[in-house]
């Protein structure tokens, strides 16, 4: 994952006002909510459309600053078989690979058997760009597709066959990582009190870079389910367990169901990869300690403690642990998509 060179060393600011989104952006995704579609037929799929803003990194991002470009997403919203007056819904946060069909399509559709709509996207085509071209210029996508998801949520908030009360974010990789930074109060606050909250999150390996420190403003206190690989050398179980400790220990535990799957490696869920194999290109923070935001400065967690952030040490650990290795399996794919479907079920159906 490529929220590295810039993004993890940049990574500071307050979140403790109103970020600068241009409000026609802000004004433009609700009102795409109400007219976006370019289709009001009941079909079983619309074409809908909201409107973004890019950052250079996680920084821009949280110190409120203004965003490098405004941007128009466009989206797919499916339905399930079933008719219902107002549906439940999930945000499909994609990978670094960009939205793939047997991916991120592929748990769509079996999210939609289980009764649930489905918004899915590129965040990467909307702007233009590639998965390798985000690579070798080392600009993180990780602020973009954070800002989409919320305006995503926004859009689907105001949906009228969609059940407003009912939506939940589902991720991958990159989206898990979004998923979970989705779940932290002090960051959905800064889009405005008007700003919706997810009602559940779900994290497919996510990268593990960043938490949230432990005050009353951590999380949104909506459900999140974390799924780990046993084997992911991009994000080591320990390293969520001593997240989970550290939060426990501030006395604000994390709302965080994990679930670890013996034998698993980073995107399990994505059939095109096969057999293991070690990827050198992708940058990595799994020898890095998990950075710390939401509040004045940034920090590392190291032993239980947050630690001043520091950009050498930062610049270390990244060289240090480039690359990580990625496999697919079919048994653990199947494995985690129940937990998923399941997990949803008890938060959104019941």
């Amino acid at each position: 994952m490529k929220e590295t060179r810039r993004a993890f060393i940049l990574a500071a600011g307050s979140a403790a006002a109103a970020v600068s989104l241009p409000q026609e952006v802000v004004r433009a995704a609700d009102d795409a909510g109400r007219d976006g579609k370019e289709s009001r037929r009941a079909d079983a799929t619309e074409v809908v459309k909201f409107q973004s803003a890019s950052y250079s990194d996680v920084r821009q991002l949280v110190a409120r600053e203004a965003p490098a470009s405004t941007v128009t997403v466009s989206a797919t919203l499916s339905f399930p078989d079933r008719a219902q007056e107002r549906y439940p819904a999930l945000v499909i946060a994609h990978t670094i690979g960009g939205y793939q069909d047997i991916n991120e399509g592929w748990h769509s559709l079996e999210f939609r058997k289980a009764g649930f709509a489905t918004l899915t996207y590129d965040s990467f085509s909307a702007r233009g760009i590639s998965e390798r071209a985000i690579i070798n210029a080392g600009v993180g996508p990780l602020a973009w597709a954070v800002v989409d998801a919320f305006m995503a949520l926004r859009l689907l908030a105001r949906h009228p066959k969609i059940d407003a009360g009912r939506i939940a974010i589902v991720g991958f990789s990159l989206g898990g990582e979004v998923a979970h930074l989705t779940a932290f109060e002090w960051l959905r606050s800064i889009f405005g009190s008007e700003q919706p909250r997810f009602a559940a999150h779900v994290a497919y390996y996510p990268a593990g870079v960043y938490g949230t420190v432990g005050n009353e403003h951590a999380y949104t206190r909506a459900p999140i389910l974390m799924l780990l690989g046993e084997k992911d050398d991009n994000l080591p179980v320990a390293k969520i367990e001593d997240y989970l400790s550290y939060a426990k220990a501030a006395g604000r535990p994390a709302p965080i169901e994990v679930v670890v799957y013996p034998g698993a490696l980073h995107t399990w869920t994505v059939s095109r990869l096969g057999a293991p194999r070690f990827y050198p290109q992708y940058g990595s923070t799994r020898r890095c300690p998990l950075i710390l935001l939401g509040s004045d400065k940034p920090a590392f967690l190291i032993d239980g403690q947050a630690r001043p952030f520091d950009e050498n040490s930062m610049r270390k650990c990244l060289t240090e642990g480039q690359g990580y290795s990625m496999a697919y399996d079919a048994s653990i794919r199947a494995k985690s998509t129940s937990d998923s479907v399941q997990f949803l079920e008890r938060n959104l159906l019941q």
